[in-house]
């Protein structure tokens, strides 16, 4: 299954594939869009989202989409702009028949860092701790985008009854029902 995940945003917009083959979930790319950085105009960035997102679809060739849920944070007029941000990404994906889900980002967190208040330096470090990633990509957006693909595949996990469905009351038992989303520390040997 290969899921093409992505951050919302009409001034920067975040994508990441990954691919999930049994437990395993693999990293096939990820970046951003920059909208605004080509076009002052809204409707113009919309179709940058729009079509840069059709040749990522083209190129990775996703089973399903994965995208953020709008959250209210901001201002009604930020709403407005994320929300037609959203609907390109989307439109590009159905455009493409390619399904669609979409995931509120404390799930989203919860799923990564099985914290749903993790702040974004800790999803950015899990998501390159899942993925074997080891540069740090240039913008959160990208890391945020690979999370919700793998939070999908995550899902995807749970709906087909292999594994995850139980959820762990502490750290030790997150760690025993899911070994494959822990890294092990790198040993150091003490100097005498």
């Amino acid at each position: 299954m290969r899921v093409l995940g992505v951050d919302p945003g009409s001034v920067v917009c975040g994508y990441g594939v990954v691919e999930k083959i049994g437990k395993n979930i693999t990293l096939i790319e990820y970046g951003v869009i920059e909208a605004k950085r080509q076009h002052e105009d809204l409707p113009l960035r919309l179709k940058t989202i729009y079509t840069r997102l059709q040749k990522v679809i083209e190129r990775s060739l996703p089973d399903e989409l994965a995208i953020e849920t709008i959250f209210y944070s901001k201002s009604v007029p930020s709403i407005i702009k994320l929300a037609h941000a959203r609907s390109a990404a989307v439109l590009a994906a159905v455009m493409a028949d390619v399904p669609t889900a979409e995931y509120a980002p404390r799930s989203i967190k919860r799923s990564v860092t099985g914290n749903g208040n993790a702040s974004k330096e800790q999803v950015q470090y899990m998501v390159r701790t899942l993925l074997n990633i080891e540069e740090t990509p240039d913008f959160y957006d990208a890391t945020d985008a690979l999370a919700v693909a793998i939070c999908h595949c995550y899902q995807l996990q749970t709906l087909s009854g292999k594994g995850g469905a139980k959820r762990a009351s502490s750290w030790k038992e997150f760690i025993e029902l899911n070994p494959e989303r822990v890294k092990p520390h790198a040993k150091t040997s003490k100097k005498t």
